[in-house]
């Protein structure tokens, strides 16, 4: 099942569910509002949710009406709570050998990650303002899972029962201003603003055999400005969903509609391209001594999607374009 949410002139938007080819859509009030009315009520809306999707894809939807993406806002355009990891050790790898970082101390048992701002996720086809080129503009294409409530101490094994829908993120950084926030010990605020999300937000059985470990085996693709910049897989996260799920669960409930990012989608083997940026830049000074490639300028525009085994869209394509705030 794929759901979306569309601008009505709300925060929330109206609720949706989307064809598999991504053509149609029906509207999914009679059983929720919102997304985070869906999830709330998970266990009693998902079968009816599902009902109605299995109309829409057998073509009985009478009511169906043609879905544009260019409508849509993130799945869920506001959430309780965005915690985001970095499960794919060999972007610290790369990142740490560029800049001669010490190591941190248990990385490779224990997850990063750092509570972002879930108050404005921005749609998949909008722009992304921000103040200044000088900021260090930055896309990382990351995977992303919604979860209804968690218990405290939820277990690795147990967390993977709590994820309800799979969605794709890019998660926009600004690195001149992350270097200042890491040393003071606070974490990240200015350097994160607003994450855009992929249209759609999708149920794992839409990945079949992709789905496994928690974690989406498939390749994210990333162009920048119509050019190729990567297509990393998404297998070789070293943590797991479960993982990530039950560290953020440790000390407290995560409430229904927390969202879990996995970081940054990079892979060890350098023909996968990356998936931000700044990675490239790292590996850029590693084999060369300096970094080549700037950072995004206004006007460029970035384009993620991650297509199934057959070649169909999963999640509907991110395109943006980042413009000066104001404009």
């Amino acid at each position: 099942m794929k759901l979306a949410t569309l601008k009505n002139g709300s925060r929330d938007g109206r609720l949706v569910i989307v064809s598999r080819d991504l053509k149609w859509a029906l509207d999914a009030s009679p059983v929720a509002l919102t997304l985070q009315q869906a999830i709330e009520n998970w266990d009693s809306a998902e079968p009816r949710l599902q009902a109605l999707a299995a109309r829409l894809n057998a073509q009985e939807a009478q009511e169906a009406f043609t879905f544009d993406p260019a409508q849509a806002m993130a799945p869920l355009p506001r959430a309780y709570q965005w915690c985001d990891g970095s499960a794919f050790l060999s972007h610290g790898a790369l990142m740490q050998k560029a800049f001669n970082l010490d190591p941190i101390e248990g990385a490779e048992h224990t997850p990063l990650m750092y509570q972002g701002a879930g108050d404005d996720f921005i749609g998949a086809n909008d722009d992304i303002p921000l103040p200044s080129e000088s900021q260090g503009i930055d896309f990382e294409g990351e995977y992303g899972v919604l979860v209804d409530d968690v218990p405290m101490g939820c277990t690795a094994g147990q967390a993977l029962q709590h994820i309800k829908l799979i969605l794709q993120v890019n998660d926009v950084s600004l690195r001149a201003l992350a270097p200042r926030e890491m040393t003071t010990g606070f974490g990240f605020l200015q350097a994160k603003p607003s994450s855009s999300f992929a249209p759609l937000a999708i149920t794992p059985d839409e990945l079949g055999d992709a789905w496994r470990d928690g974690r989406v085996h498939l390749p994210l693709q990333v162009h920048w400005n119509g050019e190729w910049f990567g297509h990393p897989h998404g297998g070789q996260m070293t943590f797991g969903f479960g993982q990530l799920i039950a560290h953020a669960a440790l000390t407290r409930r995560l409430r229904a509609g927390t969202l879990i990012g996995s970081g940054t989608v990079s892979n060890a083997e350098r023909e996968a391209g990356s998936a931000c940026i700044a990675e490239r830049r790292a590996i850029e000074m590693i084999e060369h001594g300096v970094a080549k490639t700037g950072y995004m300028r206004f006007g460029d525009r970035v384009h993620m999607e991650v297509l199934g085994n057959d070649g169909q869209s999963l999640f509907g394509a991110i395109n943006q374009r980042v413009v000066k705030a104001g404009c």
